[in-house]
């Protein structure tokens, strides 16, 4: 038994919207046998432009049942029979929601006619019910109420019963394992087969190639999957676009970053907002206080007069000045580590001479917070570091040059590089954002003992 379902909704994703309208068709394959359609009262203001597609407007709604009311006979004529309809995640997702919401659980198997049609009638320019309704001579009256579209939608499921190949398909699409419901509609689960459990980037196409999505992974195919189970509106808006994936290995998460940010300024994906937004910088400054002792701190770059060095993230700065109190002795009080405390105690910094018990000299001090100055303001250095290859045989390099990222290469591990006339002919430039900066200094921060090469040693 198939029971195939429509639903108009307020129209904001999965969560958060409700229905405002749903019919459900109950059918054994050769006739509907039962029909059920009701308008739902939705409990929330209904959005104008909303009213203006489906006709549905909140006086309509006022006196209808709520999904509370009415859940028992959902359950009840939609029991032991597989759930159908088009783009079938959108509305069985939202009535999984909002039965979620009153503490109720909805379980069915589905089957998408999305899907179901590109496998069985293949080559149509677009599967949207309204263009498919169209071109296969199937009555569509009431678009876009809730009746309307299911009943359109089971005279498509009958002629997709029918089709030639079309037992093997359903029986496919109906396996536990085979995903193909999750899938959005327009993508073919031999595109997702094909993805690696490798890092690398990955790229979401809509139907004409355009790539409207750049994503980077560890493991690409877990990540892709991701998305479509995902319910945030953002991924059913970007999963309903889908309709190809590509991608390109790393070998590692830094490249997959740095890639990611390349493809990113490159293409400008409209599903890409993260790397569209201005980034805060951060920066790390020196003051005397009235006792003489130079302080090293952070705070907003916008609100430092004499930054000495910008990072990106505050835990970045924290990081670092962690690292110079280890290195040079200094004090965790003295560098902002630790507010309030009358003598430091930090749990991992123990380097301190005393300066915060009166145990040092200031001027002592001083001098040592003059050469992390100086290290500070001195980093225009030219260097690489070795990373993971896409596969056992090479390895993979960022290079630095004069304190900017130039881009990144890789290289056979049988071949010997000792110098960047060697490495020249393997590297892939990129240009030096503030993404590329953020990444680099984050990761360099973390992974100081990944510098291999100031050009004085062999490479790689």
């Amino acid at each position: 038994m198939y029971c195939i379902v429509d639903i108009e909704t307020t129209g904001n994703g999965v969560k958060g919207n409700r229905i405002t309208e749903i019919a459900i068709f109950k059918y054994d394959g050769y006739e509907i046998v039962d029909e059920y359609t009701s308008l739902v009262n939705p409990e929330c203001e209904i959005p104008y432009f909303i009213t203006g597609l489906t006709g549905i407007d909140n006086h309509m709604v006022r006196n209808a049942p709520t999904i509370d009311e009415i859940a028992d006979m959902i359950l009840e004529f939609t029991k032991d029979a597989i759930f159908v309809a088009h783009s079938v995640n959108f509305d069985y997702n939202v009535i999984k929601e909002e039965f979620k919401n009153i503490n109720r659980e909805f379980v069915r198997k589905k089957l998408c006619t999305v899907r179901l049609s590109r496998q069985l009638i293949p080559g149509y320019y677009s599967y949207s019910l309204g263009k498919l309704c169209s071109a296969l001579d199937i009555p569509l009256t009431d678009r876009h109420r809730a009746r309307g579209d299911a009943h359109a939608t089971t005279l498509l499921f009958q002629r997709l019963l029918r089709a030639e190949g079309s037992a093997e398909v359903f029986k496919k699409f109906l396996n536990a394992r085979s995903q193909e419901a999750t899938l959005p509609p327009a993508l073919q689960k031999e595109v997702y087969d094909k993805l690696p459990n490798k890092p690398g980037v990955y790229y979401f196409k809509n139907t004409v190639g355009k790539i409207i999505y750049v994503g980077k992974a560890i493991n690409i195919k877990k990540r892709v999957l991701s998305h479509f189970y995902d319910k945030a509106a953002k991924e059913i808006a970007l999963c309903k676009e889908t309709a190809d994936i590509d991608f390109e290995l790393s070998g590692s998460d830094l490249l997959a970053l740095l890639m990611e940010s390349d493809a990113i300024k490159l293409h400008y994906p409209e599903f890409n907002r993260a790397q569209k937004r201005n980034i805060q910088q951060y920066a790390i400054f020196s003051y005397q206080d009235r006792k003489g002792i130079v302080h090293l701190a952070y705070n907003k770059l916008q609100l430092v007069p004499q930054p000495l060095m910008t990072l990106y993230r505050p835990s970045d700065c924290r990081i670092y000045l962690e690292e110079l109190c280890k290195t040079f002795g200094l004090c965790p009080k003295y560098c902002h580590l630790q507010e309030g405390v009358e003598h430091c105690s930090h749990y991992s910094i123990k380097t301190c001479d005393g300066i915060c018990r009166g145990d040092e000299a200031v001027i002592d001090y001083n001098g040592k917070v003059e050469k992390a100055i100086t290290q500070m303001t001195t980093r225009d250095e030219t260097f690489a570091f070795k990373e993971k290859g896409r596969d056992i045989s090479e390895d993979a390099f960022v290079y630095i040059e004069n304190g900017k990222y130039v881009g990144y290469g890789f290289i056979e591990k049988e071949n010997t590089i000792a110098t960047f006339d060697d490495m020249e002919a393997y590297l892939i430039r990129q240009k030096n954002t503030l993404e590329t900066q953020r990444i680099v200094q984050s990761y360099l921060i973390k992974n100081s003992e990944k510098v291999i090469v100031k050009f004085t040693e062999q490479l790689l």
